[in-house]
């Protein structure tokens, strides 16, 4: 075992903390910021990290306690009871992105160790024990104390800058560990990284990571008295072997260094890291203009203030304690997601390797497309609408430096993802909500283009849409020949859709309805006498039911399918027909043309019966251990975007109150605590989720200014818009069995629809309703009501 000194240092820590004011909270009335727990959603596979960062920052400032495997997405798993070190590049929420670049690791003893070691055994390596009992996050700062080296470690970030605060007990060798080897997913593509120490006080170097290289300048507080590099892939752990005392620089795919102290009782060490994606010099520059001095308190409460501000945007009261954890937590996490990579300077990494420069505006490298299309872009363009022109004006310069619209990539590298093309409905459900600030005509023609054609000579970059020679010529795609081929057709319809509003606005009337046309594609996957969007074959005949067969893999050359149709089957990839879900999840995938899916279903009160059968059956998927699936309700799966908007398509079929009762559903799958998000986060998804049906309206359809009503759970929401016009939700008598609409106002006029445009909201006002225990069937149900079709 490693040594462990006295609990002293914990209290001491404690201390220390509370000069953050956390324990001042309950003097004094809180404000949104304080209700956030950044351990929320960090189990149960939500895929959140705890750590610093602020606002659409470079930097997130995080401990990792795993990198291999789906469980470690984010580097931090609660479960968990070691910590590796502290990196400074995180997603929230994905499910298989890179991160975990630049660690660094405080530690004592005099043997140096350049493993961390397994999770079993870590006193075979650098990694620490931890209580979460004596683990501390808040926006904008993390706390824990290490049990094996009895060192308290706090930390906090800027945008492109961390700041480490490490507590050393008496020791003869204390040191730090900078391993550039650390990856979250590590050595999917090998490169050489590069470490450099160039005096007693500054490590320099680059990590590459994936295809990137990400550059750092690491500044300590103390001079230290010895050091060296190392190497992991010289022998083993155990041999001790590809350590180099007193060697300057190193080079190589499992590299750092480390740095060596004698430390006093209780002695403080910080250390302050810039980051950049362009160069070390970049790197400098970023941590010289962030954080010009050692005032760890000061960078901490500016980290605070800037969330204090962000999530100023929606105030909330009259609704409980742990509504508003799980509510400003959900907004937190809505916000962090989409993070800058430009220097300070305005230099960035395009996707065609080159730099360039941004002249005004920040620069996102970052877009998880199909999971935030949905519900976290559309959040934006209320909340944050200083932001929604500097996300689209970086995909429009990606678009010019790489020659083709990407799909759906991080940190500008683009690889095969998702599927669909949902970059195209986050830029038309911008442009119709008034943002224009881009070059449009410019984004349509890029997106025109890749609609239509199919690259003569296709590199790693240029890729044509999954499908498109078949979507192009027969009007879906074939399951014998493309993977995902249903979710593929049903994706591209909505897309055209999207691009159809685009040229609308824009005066492009045959292509208008060109798109328009492919817009109801959708219909040729729509098999009546099952009532599913079914998988057909290239031949044109339906992928023949299961019917007690045991479910093969079929193959036509190098593609692989499943043979058989099961409703109930999700699968995986090559095989599988539906993107993450299975048939019964993705009949309702039509959210650009709801009206035309119901009259395919026969009408409102079939299409009802099917929504009804849809949540009360079983919740049993074919395999049952489908990795990931949480928050079932029948076949709804929350923890999945295809689901997120089925609920609210009772509006369109004139019962909006069970639209209510099942959003109360959904709504209570959401928790406190380090569970407390019942799914994979993706980058804000469901997070935003919760954001838009708490406060009562959803976007069903992106690409459109429409949004579903639903049911509210919190007595009184004021949204802080543009201009400093307010638009107050109040939902009167509003509690866990009052979940019905009984009546509603609009600035005092009657407001009997189960639909708000985005205009209304943004114009300022106060929408009014009267919440009830039994549902008002009369209230928003006649035809006229519906949130209209918006297929036109």
């Amino acid at each position: 075992m490693k040594y462990i000194r006295p609990f002293l240092l914990i209290i001491t820590g404690v201390v220390l903390y509370s000069c953050t004011n956390r324990v001042k909270v309950h003097e004094m009335s809180k404000s949104p910021v304080d209700y956030v727990n950044p351990i929320t959603g960090t189990d149960y596979f939500g895929h959140t990290f705890p750590g610093a960062v602020v606002p659409w920052s470079l930097v997130q400032l995080s401990p990792d306690n795993g990198e291999k495997g789906w469980t470690y997405s984010s580097g931090y798993s609660y479960p968990d009871n070691t910590i590796m070190g502290f990196s400074h590049t995180h997603f929230s929420g994905t499910g298989g992105t890179p991160g975990g670049d630049i660690m660094i690791m405080p530690t004592t003893g005099q043997e140096i160790k350049i493993h961390p070691g397994p999770k079993d055994d870590p006193d075979k390596g650098y990694r620490s024990r931890f209580d979460h009992r004596e683990e501390w996050a808040s926006p904008g700062y993390y706390s824990v104390f290490l049990k094996d080296y009895n060192i308290l470690v706090e930390l906090t970030a800027t945008r492109r800058a961390g700041m480490h605060r490490y507590f050393f007990p008496k020791s003869e060798k204390s040191t730090i560990i900078i391993d550039l080897g650390h990856q979250i997913g590590r050595n999917r593509v090998p490169g050489k990284s590069d470490i450099r120490i160039t005096d007693n006080t500054h490590v320099e170097g680059a990590k590459y990571n994936d295809g990137l290289m990400i550059y750092f300048a690491a500044e300590f507080s103390k001079p230290f008295h010895s050091y060296g590099t190392f190497d992991a892939d010289y022998g083993t752990p155990e041999s001790g072997s590809g350590i180099f005392p007193y060697k300057n620089e190193e080079k190589g795919e499992h590299v750092g260094a480390f740095l060596s102290y004698h430390t006093t009782e209780q002695e403080m060490i910080m250390v302050k890291v810039g980051i950049s994606y362009v160069s070390v010099d970049g790197a400098k520059k970023n941590l010289k203009a962030e954080i010009q001095d050692w005032d760890f308190e000061k960078i901490h409460q500016q980290a605070r203030s800037s969330w204090e501000q962000a999530l100023n945007a929606i105030r909330i009261k009259n609704t409980s304690e742990d509504l508003k954890t799980i509510f400003y937590t959900a907004m937190y996490h809505s916000l962090l997601a989409q993070y800058i990579s430009q220097d300070v300077d305005g230099r960035y990494m395009g996707m065609d390797g080159k730099i360039h420069r941004v002249n005004g505006y920040n620069f996102h490298p970052s877009f998880s497309c199909w999971d935030t299309y949905r519900t976290e872009q559309p959040l934006l363009t209320i909340i944050a609408p200083g932001h929604i022109n500097d996300m689209i004006r970086s995909i429009v310069d990606k678009t010019r430096n790489f020659g083709w619209l990407p799909a759906q990539h991080f940190r500008n590298v683009f690889r095969p993802s998702m599927v669909g093309d949902h970059l195209i409905p986050i830029i038309t459900d911008a442009y119709v909500k008034g943002y224009r600030d881009f070059d449009a005509d410019f984004i349509y023609g890029a997106m025109r283009q890749k609609a239509l054609e199919i690259p003569k000579s296709p590199t790693s970059g240029l890729l044509a849409r999954s499908g498109l020679e078949y979507y192009l010529t027969m009007g879906y795609t074939p399951c014998d020949r493309v993977t995902e081929s249903v979710s593929n057709t049903l994706e591209l319809a909505y897309d055209d859709w999207c691009i159809a509003q685009l040229a609308k606005a824009l005066g492009k009337v045959e292509d208008y309805k060109m798109f328009m046309e492919r817009a109801g594609y959708y219909h040729n996957l729509y098999d009546s006498s099952t009532q599913f969007m079914r998988p057909k074959m290239f031949d044109g005949t339906w992928l023949p039911p299961v019917d007690g067969h045991e479910q093969e893999i079929a193959r036509y050359g190098e593609h692989t399918y499943y043979k058989y149709f099961d409703p109930l089957l999700v699968g995986r990839r090559p095989n599988r027909h539906y993107t993450e879900s299975n048939a019964w999840q993705y009949i309702w995938s039509v959210q650009h043309d709801v009206r035309g899916l119901i009259d395919l279903m026969g009408g409102n009160d079939p299409f009802t019966a099917r929504l009804d059968t849809f949540y009360n059956m079983s919740p049993v998927i074919t395999p049952p251990k489908y990795v990931g699936v949480v928050g079932t309700i029948g076949q709804h799966v929350q923890g999945n975007q295809p689901s997120h908007h089925v609920p609210y398509l009772y509006d369109y079929a004139g019962k909006p109150w069970k639209t209510q009762e099942t959003i109360r559903k959904v709504l209570a799958l959401y928790r406190t605590g380090p569970g407390g998000i019942c799914g994979n986060e993706d980058m804000g998804s469901l997070s935003s989720w919760f954001i838009f049906s708490a406060m009562g309206f959803y976007p069903v359809t992106p690409g459109s200014t429409v949004y579903a009503i639903g049911s509210p759970v919190i007595g009184e929401v004021t949204l802080h818009l543009q201009n400093d016009k307010t638009f107050r939700i109040i939902a009167e008598n509003t509690s866990d069995k009052n979940k019905y609409i009984q009546s509603a106002t609009l600035n005092g006029q009657p407001f009997n629809r189960s639909w708000i445009d985005h205009s209304e909201i943004m114009a300022g006002g106060t929408l009014h309703f009267v919440m009830g225990p039994e549902p008002n069937k009369k209230w928003a149900s006649g035809k006229q009501d519906a949130p209209y079709s918006v297929n036109k």
